[in-house]
């Protein structure tokens, strides 16, 4: 049931679909794909490098500059290997499909993280529904419906790639829970509650973005469920909100990135936050 419904969801066949213990299931069977060279387009989310290259693989960070678009992107000829976020994680920044698909090349696997691209209303550039012999999308179900403790996800593509990434695997990693929970959050109700949740946070999203610059955050543009911004203070602001309660991401940590820069989740109570990062004094 659990394939049936993603496959329904993405217009895919069901030999197309791959249920994952969490899309961070897949960053680890990636190493089953044997790359000689994989490319991960940086900033990202960190797990599919740490994963590929504690699996010996030799990993290349073609790390984007800001506004931290495709545009003039340039991925080592010979990664027979790429992975790249969209949205992407904390960058924000929503590639478009043309873009995504000039990464491809013969002999190459493209593998795309989609972890939070049902936050964005209508999915514009999701690659979810197109069947290409090789590219990989990869979908999370901890995101927007806050399934974290449960990893699952699942993964899309064409059923000879599926079969060399799940090569070797664990024994039953994904349960009963994990299965119920993909067929009743890619069916019809679902998917359309997720839709209007996309749009209202895409509302507030906006206001967000508004309040954060006026409090002089030079904001990345994006359409992720977060928000980069930075500041050259923002050191002192991140330590000067722990002390309020608010958390919020440092950056540093992600490829690309440095100290000034800081992400935080889109919420209703941003005013909170755009109130504490002005109150903090030079």
């Amino acid at each position: 049931a659990a394939q049936d419904a993603a496959a329904e969801r993405h217009g895919r066949a069901r030999e197309e679909v791959l249920p994952l213990a969490g899309a961070a299931e897949a960053f680890a069977l990636l190493s089953n794909l044997r790359p000689a060279r994989a490319a991960v387009v940086a900033p990202s989310f960190t797990e599919p490098a740490a994963a590929l290259t504690a699996a010996g693989v030799p990993v290349d960070h073609v790390v984007l500059e800001p506004p931290f678009g495709l545009d003039g992107v340039r991925v080592p000829d010979d990664a027979d290997l790429v992975v790249v976020g969209n949205p992407t994680n904390p960058t924000s920044v929503l590639h478009t499909r043309e873009q995504l698909l000039a990464l491809r090349r013969p002999g190459r696997i493209l593998v795309i993280d989609e972890a939070f691209a049902d936050s964005i209303p209508g999915e514009p550039e999701s690659l979810a529904g197109d069947s290409l012999p090789d590219v990989v999308v990869l979908r999370s179900l901890t995101k927007t419906w806050a399934l974290a403790g449960l990893r699952v996800g699942y993964a899309v593509g064409s059923p000879e790639v599926l079969d060399r990434l799940t090569a070797q695997r664990a024994h039953w990693p994904v349960g009963t829970l994990q299965l119920t929970a993909i067929a009743a959050c890619c069916g019809p109700q679902s998917v359309a509650e997720a839709a209007a949740g996309a749009a209202r946070l895409a509302e507030v999203r906006a206001e967000m973005v508004t309040g954060l610059t006026s409090v002089g955050a030079e904001v990345v543009g994006g359409r992720a469920p977060f928000v980069l911004f930075r500041r050259p203070d923002a050191v002192r602001i991140r330590n000067a909100l722990q002390l309020k309660g608010i958390a919020i991401r440092r950056c540093d940590t992600f490829v690309g990135l440095d100290e000034r820069y800081l992400r935080a989740a889109v919420r209703r109570e941003w005013p909170l936050l755009a109130q504490a990062i002005a109150e903090v004094r030079p």
